[in-house]
């Protein structure tokens, strides 16, 4: 059962898309695996303090996605493959780099001044 015990909402962005993307970061980490069970729509909505039409939607999305299954009666789990995993590195990480660039961007930082700061920050590990 995925418990999302660590989601922490922010503001700026609607919460379904905060669930989407919890959940698809940890596809991607491993931390959520194929079968894994939601919690029901009810149940999670009053875990995160937040509308059940909000969880709908993000579970609507999740499964238009191709992420879960949904059945009638029954808890939602998830359904990926490798092929799935693969696809959503790519799009989180695209995502993730666009956003960092235009930041940078903004902030007048050079190319050469964001490879310097890429490459300090991925020894420090």
């Amino acid at each position: 059962m995925i418990l999302f015990d660590d989601f922490k909402a922010s503001g700026g962005t609607p919460i379904y898309l905060q669930i989407l993307s919890y959940v698809k970061r940890g596809i991607i980490a491993g931390t959520i695996k194929d079968g894994d069970e939601l919690p029901s729509r009810r149940v999670l909505s009053a875990r995160l303090g937040i509308n059940p039409n909000t969880v709908q939607k993000a579970f609507r999305t999740l499964e238009d996605e191709g992420l879960i299954q949904s059945r009638s009666g029954a808890k939602s789990s998830i359904s990926v493959t490798n092929r799935v995993i693969k696809r959503l590195k790519e799009e989180l990480l695209m995502e993730d780099v666009r956003n960092i660039t235009e930041a940078l961007k903004q902030m007048g930082i050079s190319k050469d001044e964001a490879l310097d700061l890429i490459n300090k920050y991925w020894e420090e590990d």
